[in-house]
């Protein structure tokens, strides 16, 4: 059985300043933003808290007791980080930065540079964003690991981490070992095809066979045929009998994928077959039984469609026994280093290319990118990459993401204020404005989750 995945835990930050008072100023600003801190004043305790300990990030001084302004320390003090742990983002601040300075520093695996004295609103978008991507990198190195001999992962394994995702396994835990007929909604590219496979896994039909139909894809004339068989002569080009869809998944589930698009005449053909499980072939007056548990999937607003008199309303109800919506893609960001690593290991094999993971560049790009295209485009979007890198890691450049124009604002174009109010706004809707369940979501308390909703106006 799935369990929903926890929550996110804290942001734990290392701020290193040989000045008390900075890295007491620091702390007091981190701790109301919901970041815990732990504070030391030299490159040895750097290290040894490091070594020691887990953080999401180090926020560094250049400059402690050695000298004042070169920023030597501070850079051996980066190569030493680096060796220690690669996946660890670190941000470098100092009074005495120079253009010079800032590239070194970038050069020996800086994720940013802080000029002292700093801006509150900068220096918190710099750490978010460093702490999102480090994260981002470890779940992705895990998963690399896990996968270094490259096996193929089954095929009704859910990538589900984000919060978004969590009524999605609830429905998989509860549902899937039942016989319940599923309506599966959302957009093109979701994976819905992937969550029907889950629950015939997830159900004591596993054993039996599962059965995928695109409705979507059919003609008119050729549904009928597909779903319940035909019998030889049943029509002109039937030279030989066939065995439907329905008979072929006896003892197991069907999936019948876009079944917006049924024609009106299947749709009543279909409504007797779930509610008597007895069909005909074309061209037969023998009746069938059949064991079949239904799984449908759609992109329309079925209900609109009802009311347009296009799909008709008893069918709906049967089919919706439970229903339950795959998010799109932008709404679940958390899944898109672990799906793109899945992918990697996929088409790695495939192609028999030897790749240890993603670049952190690569890794940004994609979690910046908005994918109109949903998990569909990413998994194209990685193959591609596959194909055409030459190194041992996918970079940014590699991946050839477009700047698109749908999805989610891009945050380089928010202020501080405007990514707090997005961020907020979008977790209340993924739970039904739940304040409690957004504020666990986020990493924040009740009361600091309201006093955010009063000011920003939510």
């Amino acid at each position: 059985m799935t369990a929903p995945a926890p929550s996110p835990p804290r942001p734990r930050v290392l701020v290193a300043d040989d000045q008390a008072d900075v890295v007491e100023a620091v702390r007091l600003l981190l701790k109301l933003e919901g970041y815990d801190v732990d504070g030391v004043g030299s490159p040895g305790a750097v290290l040894a808290a490091v070594e020691g300990g887990q953080h999401d990030l180090a926020l560094i001084d250049l400059n402690y007791a050695r000298d004042t302004t070169s920023g030597v320390e501070g850079l051996d003090l980066l190569t030493q980080l680096r060796q220690v742990d690669q996946t660890l983002p670190v941000v470098v601040m100092t009074a005495w930065g120079t253009v010079d300075m800032a590239v070194e520093a970038m050069h020996r695996g800086a994720g940013d540079f802080i000029q002292k004295p700093w801006e509150n609103a900068r220096l918190l978008a710099v750490l978010r964003t460093q702490v999102e991507l480090g994260r981002a990198l470890r779940r992705t190195r895990q998963l690399e690991a896990e996968n270094a001999l490259l096996r193929p992962a089954p095929a009704s394994t859910l990538v589900a981490e984000s919060p978004a995702m969590r009524p999605v396994l609830q429905v998989l835990a509860r549902v899937g070992p039942s016989d319940a007929n599923v309506l599966i909604t959302g957009e093109n590219g979701t994976g819905k095809s992937m969550l029907a496979r889950a629950l015939h896994d997830a159900s004591p039909r596993v054993s039996g066979p599962f059965v995928a139909v695109n409705t979507g894809g059919l003609s008119e004339t050729l549904v009928d045929s597909e779903l319940f068989g035909h019998e030889r002569g049943a029509f002109t080009d039937a030279r030989t009998e066939r065995l439907g869809r329905f008979e072929v998944a006896d003892g197991g589930t069907l999936f019948l994928d876009e079944i917006g698009n049924m024609p009106a005449s299947v749709q009543s053909r279909l409504l007797r077959v779930l509610e008597t499980r007895e069909f005909e072939r074309l061209g037969s007056s023998r009746t069938r039984r059949i064991d079949v548990r239904l799984l449908s999937a759609s992109n329309a607003d079925l209900q609109a469609e009802v009311e347009q008199g296009r799909f008709r309303r008893d069918l709906l109800f049967r089919l919706n026994t439970v229903e339950v919506r795959m998010p799109p893609l932008r709404e679940r960001r958390e899944d898109i280093p672990l799906l793109a690593s899945s992918f990697l290991v996929r088409h790695a094999r495939r192609y028999r290319k030897q790749l240890d993971g993603f670049e952190p560049s690569a890794l940004q790009a994609m979690l910046e990118h908005s994918w109109p295209g949903n998990i569909r485009e990413l998994d194209h979007a990685v193959e591609r990459a596959v194909l055409m890198s030459d190194g041992p890691r996918i970079t940014g450049d590699a991946l050839a993401l477009e700047p698109t124009k749908e999805g989610g604002p891009r945050i380089d174009d928010m202020s501080l204020e405007d990514v707090e109010a997005y961020l907020v706004r979008k977790a209340l809707d993924r739970h039904g404005r739940n304040a409690s369940a957004a504020a666990e979501a986020l990493g924040l308390s009740r009361s600091a989750m309201y006093r955010r909703m009063q000011r920003l106006g939510l």
